[in-house]
């Protein structure tokens, strides 16, 4: 069985598996692989022990970047900005309803991938024939979503960190409103949203903990029994896995989840 890789190319940081062959690689490698596309710089995510073919061609890793390479590499990167300001200009030209978000080139320049958001379908032909006249290399336009154009673009999120799209993960996930209030969180999205406009990917990171927690306890509003007498569970915190317990007369106290029991007696797990 070949050793295969998982590899992120390009700028929206498309994965694709390829046969590492004889080269030892490790992961963060930068390396040079040919794909279906052409030649292309990648860089290495994964060593994939179980890999099972599917209906993606596999490519071929072809070396470690070299210093060659990466003259080359940066070479590519002003082909690239010139060749944005040209296909802004013909996108102008053509009237098209769409907003270009970047280019990039294979490392061999045999392809520009051209990425753009679009609310509708839009008909490019005219415009990649143009551009492929001028810039003299093959066209694939690629329209992308709000959350990939943040992912390639990148920024700085409502924490003061760099966008976690656009420095750590591999792989969108499922953010839904029902999380916000498994952890208590503001309901209004303006609050919850990031800068593609989309609910923020770091909402789900805690959730299971949240979720475990509160199987533990019984729901809020609930008469329960504490060190100090029966009273009613008024706030749950999880991250400390604590609770407050309300007696009554504006007496409120906090307790570890493992010192409350439920109005039939039973610990909370």
């Amino acid at each position: 069985m070949p050793v295969v890789v998982a590899i992120m190319v390009r700028r929206i940081k498309d994965k694709i598996y390829a046969d590492a062959g004889k080269i030892n690689l490790k992961l963060n490698d930068k390396i040079i692989v040919e794909t279906e596309h052409g030649v292309e710089h990648g860089v290495v995510y994964e060593i994939v022990k179980d890999f099972i073919k599917g209906k993606d061609s596999l490519g071929k890793v072809l070396r470690k970047v070299a210093d060659d390479d990466k003259r080359k590499l940066a070479d590519n990167q002003r082909r690239n900005l010139r060749a944005q300001v040209t296909v802004s200009q013909k996108i102008r030209e053509h009237k098209l309803d769409m907003k270009l978000t970047c280019v990039s080139y294979t490392f061999d320049r045999s392809k520009l991938f051209v990425y753009y958001t679009s609310e509708i379908r839009v008909d490019f032909r005219g415009l990649v024939k143009d551009l492929g006249h001028v810039l003299k290399t093959r066209i694939q336009m690629v329209q992308i979503g709000v959350r990939d154009e943040s992912k390639m673009v990148g920024g700085i999120g409502t924490c003061g960190q760099v966008l976690c799209c656009k420095n750590f993960l591999k792989d969108f996930n499922s953010v839904t409103i029902d999380m916000a209030k498994e952890q208590n969180l503001s309901l209004n999205t303006s609050k919850l949203s990031g800068l593609c406009g989309r609910l923020m990917c770091c909402i789900a990171y805690e959730n299971d903990t949240y979720k475990n927690i509160k199987k533990k306890l019984p729901e809020l509003g609930s008469i329960v029994f504490a060190p100090e007498g029966k009273g009613k569970l008024v706030a749950i915190d999880c991250i400390k896995e604590r609770v407050s317990v309300d007696f009554g007369d504006k007496f409120f106290k906090i307790f570890k989840i493992e010192q409350i029991k439920d109005a039939d007696g039973n610990e909370s797990k």
